[in-house]
């Protein structure tokens, strides 16, 4: 069940930072207020989800969820550069994530 958990908790990093990018600096009140619940949400599900995964894996994966998501999330709805080399690099760390997942005892 700690694998499940870890990867909503990933998908929430993504929600955040997207909704962190919309609340403009927290000048506008809902995509605020998502951020503050996405970020709440993802971190107490991370918490979960290391009672029984090893510290640094769990949180190597959660990080990796989040920093690919969020790059691939503002390549598809916000316009940011998909250049060959950055959609390499983004590859790299699934690869990372998924590699951790396979080497995990859990």
């Amino acid at each position: 069940m700690a694998w499940p958990l870890l990867c909503i908790a990933g998908i929430l990093e993504i929600a955040f930072a997207f909704s962190m990018k919309a609340s403009e600096g927290f000048t506008r009140v809902t995509p605020a207020l998502c951020t503050v619940a996405t970020g709440l949400a993802s971190v107490f599900l991370l918490s979960a989800s290391l009672r029984t995964l090893p510290m640094g894996t769990g949180y190597a994966v959660w990080t990796g969820i989040g920093a690919a998501g969020t790059a691939m999330v503002g390549m598809a709805v916000l316009g940011e550069s998909a250049s060959p080399v950055r959609v390499l690099c983004i590859a790299l760390i699934l690869a990372g994530v998924m590699g951790l997942k396979l080497v995990s005892a859990d």
